[in-house]
């Protein structure tokens, strides 16, 4: 891939980058194209037009800065190979990426929540572009994915994939959020779905979507451990259930990582990789990387659309899993739902679509309200951690629910699926 790219850019020939959305992530992409071989930054939006203007400058060579990316998009006089879609939106986030697409531009995406909640249609029509819509490089779920074909690729079994989480408070609040997104230069919104474990259940659905492992529990088990090695004693790997995502609590030595155990019961593998000191109680072996770099790997997933069509997740598997709305306190009758994810009302699960859907949970990401003024109402007082459910709600007619209602009427068409 390197070599290519070095090529490329000897030939005066780099693949042409849009980057939508220009958040500490969108900023930090900016900046990793302009030392990327073989890359260029054709344009750089975002509805702030200070924050175009600061990607702009750290790119440190002409681009074109806009509040409108739609526009941008529909210029033939700007060239763009690949959207970096790395907004915080799911309906904006879809127009962007079907602007994208109708000019023949792959999408890669910085933003988990237009990848789980509308990914189905985007890859839908992107095969009928012949181009390729997926998930980042950097995020854990596109470095888990990595990760897991690699194993696969060994002839192992996958058992369990795994998330590190070093820190969880379902119940935290917009309030309880301010002083550590204004540290990680994020919105306490974004802050509050990574601290209330929203995103983490997010990113695990994709995963599931992708593989087909689902969770043993609704949320996941998410037992503590010092170190990731702990997960031999924290799960029950020899009771049969093989195939689930999962994260383990604390296990900070490691930072952000991820981590996967995966079966294999052939002798002289065990042999060998005791001799390479893989931690395993055989048949079952642990296999982790401490770390994902997010916007340096960006172009990891750039590069593999562009010059060779590929993906790092696709949600190939079909709906699986979601990610569900639960009560984070007791919801009083009438009382609306401000936000969908990163709320004062609700924290999301993951949980087995089959399940779930045949329960009558809603999916968290449905009672946004980006595209509306008017907000989801609850009906009658719900217990704290309660599942919600489509019935205890009065939700407003959206763009979103509604493109989300024409997935699921796609989804029921089983050679849907086989169009990407």
């Amino acid at each position: 891939m390197l070599n290519e790219l070095k090529q490329r850019e000897a030939e005066g020939h780099p693949i042409d980058v849009g980057i939508v959305g220009l958040g500490s992530m969108g900023l930090a992409i900016a900046y990793q194209i302009s030392i990327t071989p073989g890359m260029r930054l054709s344009f750089v939006a975002d509805r702030d037009i200070t924050r175009a203007q600061e990607a702009a400058a750290l790119y440190g060579k002409f681009v074109v800065a806009t509040t409108d990316c739609i526009a941008a998009l529909e210029d033939d006089k700007i060239h763009c190979d690949v959207l970096v879609e790395a907004t915080n939106s799911i309906v904006d986030a879809y127009d962007y990426c079907m602007a994208a697409i109708a000019r023949k531009a792959h999408c890669v995406l910085m933003n988990a929540e237009v990848d789980l909640v509308l990914g189905f249609l985007l890859r839908v029509a992107a095969k009928e572009k012949g181009v390729i819509v997926t998930s980042d490089a950097g995020d854990q779920h596109g470095v888990l994915s990595r990760l897991i074909e690699e194993i696969e690729m060994w002839g192992f079994g996958i058992v369990q994939a795994g998330n590190m989480k070093g820190f969880l408070d379902r119940y935290r609040t917009l309030n309880g959020s301010i002083e550590i997104a204004k540290s990680m230069k994020l919105s306490p919104i974004q802050c509050l779905a990574y601290t209330d474990g929203s995103k983490l259940n997010i990113e695990m659905s994709i995963i599931s979507n992708q593989y087909g492992l689902a969770p043993e529990v609704p949320g996941m088990r998410g037992p503590r451990a010092e170190k990731v090695q702990d997960v031999f004693d924290v799960f029950d790997f020899a009771s049969g259930i093989h195939g689930s995502v999962d994260y383990i609590l604390g296990a900070k030595q490691h930072g952000g990582g991820v981590y996967v155990v995966a079966f294999c019961e052939n002798e002289l593998q065990h042999w060998y990789l005791d001799y390479y000191k893989v931690a395993n109680r055989h048949p079952y072996y642990l296999f982790f990387r401490p770390y994902h770099l997010c916007h340096f790997e960006t172009p990891r997933a750039i590069a593999l659309a562009a010059l060779y069509g590929k993906s790092v997740c696709t949600m190939k598997k079909g709906r699986i899993a979601d990610c569900y709305a639960y009560a984070k306190r007791t919801l009083k009758a009438g009382e609306l739902i401000r936000h969908g994810i990163g709320s004062d009302e609700i924290y999301g699960m993951i949980n087995s679509s089959l399940i779930a859907d045949r329960n009558g949970c809603i999916p968290q990401a449905l009672l946004e309200s980006e595209d509306s003024t008017e907000r989801p109402r609850i009906k009658g007082e719900i217990d704290i951690d309660t599942p919600l459910t489509w019935e205890m709600i009065d939700l407003p007619r959206t763009r979103l629910v509604d493109l989300w209602n024409q997935q699921e009427r796609m989804l029921k068409n089983s050679s849907a699926l086989t169009a990407y």
